[in-house]
This record gives structure tokens, C-alpha cells and sequence, in this order.
């Protein structure tokens, strides 16, 4: 029997995007996840989630590599008959590298997972939501879209670029009853953030965090809570749009 809600959720074994399978299964979505190498995570967070009674399905997938990510779309679909929501989650980064000592391998690694990858799925996904007349399609953005550092460039060109696709596609879509948003995440207790605060060190982390409006970090569920809402009917007219959620920003 098909599952009468059903999301997929790329890079869900840690950090924000297991919050957000953790929020979304709460929500009464069918959740598939994909992971690429943390299998024991992964099948770990699955487990828990289908003992409190919630349908979750651990997949296997590196998201840049073409045909595991259509194989991705494939099996969700044939094990729950839809996709209702697509989250792009998955994500990396080179922290505290300037563009002059940038290698070609990691510019190319980080423009294919950020935002070849969620061209992919989307381009998947989209013959389903519009056979079906209706989907959501989520994109994890992030602030330094709005900050623009130093030492972080190809991934802010990356998510810039993400952005854009974001606007775009919600434009080109909006016909089809496809909802397409994105939200900008601050600085969010994650292995990834930790990695930035290793790179720049200890006294620099410390003085970003104290100037944030709200002076701290954020946590994984406080962007899951914001992808759910705009999964919602009561984002019902809510489209192209990039949310922040950055504790206010650099004050």
C-alpha cells in the first residue's frame, strides 16, 4: 500500500539531515534517506525511528555520482509509489581555503554535490510531482550566501548558484503545483561547523559566535522545524523564496 505522504531526504544519516528525518517521520511523512558511507549511523536512525512506529528507509547513495542518484529516486518510488517532498541536504565543503590555493578536484567536488546533485534529483523527481500535480522540493542554502567570507568561496558559490536554481525552478514549476523553497542555515551545531571552527581556530569561532544577534549557534531541529513548516499547508503561498535561519546573523 502506498504511503499517503512521502519525503526524500539526501545526507540524512547526521546533523541537520537527521533532524529533518526525525521531523518530517513525526510529521506522518514516509521518510527515505540517503547516506554515503556512515552505514551504522544511518541503519541506526532508521532503526530508531521505525521502533517509535515511523516508516523510515536507509539508502546507500553518492549523491555525485549520476546513476546512484537515479537508482535513489527509483527505489523510493517503487517501494512507497510517490515522492511528495524532495529535501537536497547533502553537502560539503573546503573550510578556510582562499580561491588561490584552491585545487581543481575540490572545486569540481564541492559544485558536484552542492549543486550538480540537486539538479539531478530534481530533474528525477519533477515527472513524478507533475504526473502527481503536486510536490515540495526543498533546498539546503546557508548563510554565507548573505555573508560572503573569505576562505570559503567555492562553497559560497556554490550555494549562490543554489539559490538561483531554487528561484528559477520555482518559477518554471509553479504550474504543476510544485512548491520549490530554500532555507539558509546559519552557523548550526554540526560536524561540518566544527570542521570551520577547526580551520580558522578557536579565538576567531569564539568572536563569530559572539557576534550573532542572539549569540550562539543554532541546533540541527531548529532548521528541520522551518523545512517542515514549509512543507506545510501553512506555507501554502509560499515559493522562491530563501529563508534564513541564522540566529539573526552577524550582528
Amino acid at each position: 500500500m502506498a504511503a499517503s505522504k512521502v519525503a526524500l531526504v539526501t545526507g540524512g544519516s547526521r546533523g541537520i539531515g537527521a533532524a529533518i528525518v526525525q521531523t518530517l517521520a513525526q510529521a506522518g511523512y514516509a521518510v527515505a534517506f540517503s547516506y554515503r558511507a556512515r552505514k551504522a549511523e544511518a541503519d541506526e536512525l532508521a532503526a530508531a525511528m521505525r521502533a517509535q512506529g515511523h516508516d523510515v528507509l536507509a539508502l546507500a547513495c553518492d549523491v555525485v555520482q549520476a546513476e546512484q542518484t537515479a537508482r535513489l529516486v527509483s527505489e523510493t518510488v517503487g517501494k512507497y509509489g510517490r515522492i511528495d517532498a524532495l529535501i537536497n541536504n547533502a553537502g560539503t565543503h573546503v573550510p578556510n581555503v582562499a580561491f588561490a590555493d584552491l585545487g581543481d578536484e575540490d572545486w569540481a567536488r564541492v559544485i558536484e554535490v552542492n549543486l550538480t546533485a540537486p539538479f539531478r534529483l530534481v530533474r528525477a523527481v519533477l515527472p513524478i510531482m507533475r504526473k502527481q500535480g503536486s510536490g515540495h522540493i526543498v533546498n539546503l542554502s546557508s548563510n554565507v550566501t548573505l555573508r560572503a567570507p573569505a576562505g570559503y568561496g567555492v562553497y559560497t558559490v556554490s550555494k549562490a548558484g543554489l539559490d538561483a536554481f531554487t528561484k528559477i525552478l520555482a518559477k518554471e514549476e509553479g504550474r504543476h503545483g510544485i512548491r520549490v523553497n530554500g532555507v539558509g542555515p546559519g552557523p548550526i551545531r554540526t560536524d561540518m561547523l566544527q570542521e570551520s571552527f577547526d580551520a580558522i581556530g578557536e579565538a576567531r569561532a569564539n568572536a563569530f559566535l559572539q557576534s550573532l544577534t542572539l549569540g550562539r549557534m543554532g541546533e540541527p531541529h531548529e532548521i528541520a522545524s522551518v523545512v517542515a513548516f514549509l512543507l506545510s499547508d501553512a506555507a501554502s503561498y509560499m515559493t522562491g523564496q530563501i529563508v534564513y535561519v541564522n540566529g539573526g546573523g552577524v550582528a
